[in-house]
């Protein structure tokens, strides 16, 4: 949800670093919702405290022409010292609540598939080799899955359906490749900004809503933990488009949730020396001499520490996100085409 929020705001050239400020603002939001009014109010909250975080970037950046960076920045800064203090206000006395978190929230519904769910769990019990590792991961799909993630798979094909196949998603495009050829044609280039960062700040609080109201089930200080920022990265993983960037999400969360299991970290190392030595022998043959032989004696460390190793040290563990995101936009920045106007500063009439 972070990630598609920036998709919102650059396609309307508008540079949305204060992805992680309206996350945290919306874990808050949908805490302090749910906890007075009930699980679904807590997703109204998050939505509407994180699009409070994108008009206040708007306003800076739209109205204002305030450099987009600077005012990502602190909107990132509002956000972190804004939930400190609201938490403290409002949870504090509260059971089991504190001005570091909040009280235990109400559950949102889950929905599994009835028949379906419960056969692929019984597969998976048998041990099968292949067979069983496939169904528990088929049997996560239909099981108990919360209805907030249903609700984001759902705001992901509607973002694509409404920017590429409506009238209104082709004229906030338009902002962000030329936005004063848009002028001429009768397009409010600053509405259309402005909508589009409110959407964004949306998106991006009812990603920080699922962090309290389904991941934790309670508001903590600090849960974000760097996710807006990973979110961030996934938009431009996914070349400012929906789908793959909902690919990029995927590939970011496996290796955010394998920081639960450290075992899982140890065994993509022999993944990752295979790969290496295979890419390696490939440059060899392309005859890509060097790059090649160092590509190959990578791999064959990487190898010798898998196999002289039981587990990896939990500070590495811990790191894999950022590192996957690191190596994931390396190996992907040289097919990226971000819109040509993005991030910059548009004033009506004047011309490019």
């Amino acid at each position: 949800m972070a990630g598609l929020g920036g998709l919102w705001s650059e396609r309307a050239g508008v540079v949305n670093i204060g992805l992680e400020g309206m996350m945290i603002l919306g874990t808050w939001g949908a805490a302090f919702f749910a906890y007075h009014w009930g699980a679904w109010a807590g997703i109204i909250g998050a939505i509407v405290l994180g699009a409070i975080g994108g008009a206040i970037h708007a306003l800076a950046t739209v109205v204002f022409g305030v450099d987009q960076i600077v005012s990502g920045v602190a909107i990132n800064l509002i956000g972190m010292g804004g939930a400190k203090y609201l938490a403290a206000r409002t949870f504090t006395g509260t059971p089991g609540g504190g001005a570091t978190q909040s009280p235990p929230l109400p559950d949102l519904p889950s929905i599994s598939v009835p028949g379906v769910s419960d056969g692929l769990l019984s597969l998976e019990s048998r041990h099968l080799f292949f067979v069983s590792d496939l169904a528990g991961i088929l049997a996560a799909l239909v099981t108990n899955v919360s209805v907030l993630t249903i609700i984001a798979i759902l705001v992901v094909a509607a973002s694509w359906w409404i920017l590429w196949r409506t009238g209104f998603g082709l004229r906030l495009r338009s902002c962000g490749e030329a936005p004063q050829a848009a002028e001429t044609l009768g397009v409010n280039v600053y509405l259309y900004k402005f909508v589009a960062v409110l959407i964004s700040g949306g998106l991006a609080g009812l990603g920080g809503g699922f962090l309290s109201l389904v991941a934790a089930n309670m508001f903590r200080d600090g849960q974000t933990g760097g996710r807006g920022y990973i979110g961030l990265a996934a938009m431009i993983f996914g070349n400012w488009r929906p789908g793959p960037l909902g690919l990029g999400a995927l590939l970011f969360g496996y290796f955010d949730a394998i920081q639960l299991r450290g075992g899982a970290v140890h065994a993509l190392l022999l993944l990752a020396a295979v790969a290496a030595v295979a890419f390696g022998a490939w440059q060899i043959v392309r005859r890509q001499v060097l790059g090649g032989a160092i590509t190959v004696i990578v791999g064959l460390l990487v190898g010798w520490w898998y196999f002289s190793s039981d587990a990896v040290p939990g500070e590495l563990t811990s790191a894999a996100p950022f590192v996957a995101t690191l190596l994931v936009l390396a190996f992907a920045s040289q097919s990226l085409r971000m819109p040509a106007a993005d991030g910059v500063v548009y004033r009506k009439g004047e011309a490019t």
